[in-house]
């Protein structure tokens, strides 16, 4: 558990949860989710104290919950935001059997694999709830810790642009969020390229089929995860416009909202990418069916012009071929290459008949 205070420009590290929190100021306390059961007394205590509520058994269970999706909900004291952040590619490593129960899929789509972090917002108490090893509480926690300087036994320090309130902070976590989102469609873009110049390929035998509906289904659950955390910012969102303004100035209020309309903003931008990425995926399935389709209906083209080459031919070795006495040229010695002259002409013939026509043309490859 970590303990920081933030009070008049400054931040300080404790040990210890304090008796009260700083009149111009909040207390963030951040831990991890494996250490909240044991937690729980320390953590309602300190609920108790600094935000003047203590945290309702149901709202715990949902900040415990490892797959929880993204979430609003609130009382008159506090609000809880359930938000499901990327996984690093370190924690989708530690999870083998994950990786396993999708052989053959992208690399990229492999690390569509999402943690929930839990934000519990009083007016001056933060409380966070994050999965072991969360980069987002590690690098706000560096960040802090890199400027902090000793006196008198604790970490203070003093920063220009540290957040201004519980929510602004909360913000700025979910920002550097979404973010990770965002650097994502690089990536997930680059793999959907190359899976639709594999399909629309001379040779698109050696796409694998799995790994692309693999994909596919990834880019759904990846729209539905943006869209959860599109609803539960802005119900947070129009909560904090419903209610009546806080003991806070109007240029901080300002930018608060601000701050949410742009995390809001951050996930819409997600949700478009991903949209137009599953609509690439889709087009790229099609266009290889039609692409298929036409190579088809090329090679029946050439087999029937084929067919009606040798169709008279068949009909002029049928006709000489009936047993009967009296035939045209049937005693003639010179009748069998009358034929084989006649036949190759009518071949010639309807080959130049059907090359103009362009029956014949070379099939694309």
């Amino acid at each position: 558990m970590h303990i920081v205070e933030f009070a008049a420009g400054t931040l300080r590290f404790l040990e210890q949860v304090p008796t009260a929190a700083p009149r111009s100021g909040f207390v963030w306390i951040y831990l991890e989710r494996e250490s909240l059961q044991s937690e729980t007394a320390v953590l309602q205590q300190a609920a108790q104290s600094l935000g003047g509520s203590a945290v309702l058994d149901l709202h715990l269970k949902d900040l415990g919950n490892r797959s929880h999706p993204s979430h609003y909900d609130y009382t008159s004291v506090y609000d809880l935001v359930i938000f499901r952040r990327l996984a690093t590619e370190a924690e989708v490593r530690t999870e083998g059997h994950e990786a396993d129960a999708a052989p053959g899929m992208l690399a990229a789509f492999s690390r569509i694999r999402t943690r929930a972090v839990g934000f519990v917002v009083f007016d001056r108490l933060l409380i966070t709830v994050h999965p072991a090893g969360c980069f987002a509480a590690d690098t706000f926690i560096q960040r802090f810790l890199s400027d902090a300087l000793q006196a008198e036994g604790l970490s203070a320090a003093a920063r220009s642009r540290l957040p201004t309130g519980s929510s602004d902070l909360m913000l700025r976590m979910l920002n550097m969020m979404v973010d990770s989102y965002l650097e994502l469609r690089k990536d997930l873009g680059s793999e959907l390229d190359r899976w639709q110049q594999v399909l629309l390929g001379p040779r698109p035998r050696g796409a694998d089929w799995g790994a692309l509906m693999s994909a596919r289904t990834a880019l759904h659950m990846l729209e539905d995860l943006c869209e959860e955390q599109n609803d539960a910012m802005q119900e947070w969102l129009d909560t904090q416009q419903e209610q009546p303004a806080p003991s806070m100035p109007q240029a901080e209020r300002d930018g608060l909202l601000a701050r949410a309309r742009d995390v809001i903003e951050h996930i819409q931008r997600v949700v478009h990418h991903v949209r137009r990425m599953e609509h690439g995926a889709e087009t790229a399935v099609q266009i290889h069916f039609s692409a298929l389709s036409h190579r088809t209906n090329e090679i029946m083209r050439v087999l029937t012009a084929l067919t009606a080459v040798f169709l008279p031919l068949n009909f002029i070795t049928g006709f000489f071929g009936m047993n009967f006495e009296f035939l045209p040229l049937i005693h003639s010695a010179q009748a069998m290459w009358v034929m084989l002259g006649l036949m190759a002409a009518v071949a010639l013939t309807v080959l130049v008949v059907f090359w103009r026509k362009r029956y014949l043309a070379r099939v694309g490859r």
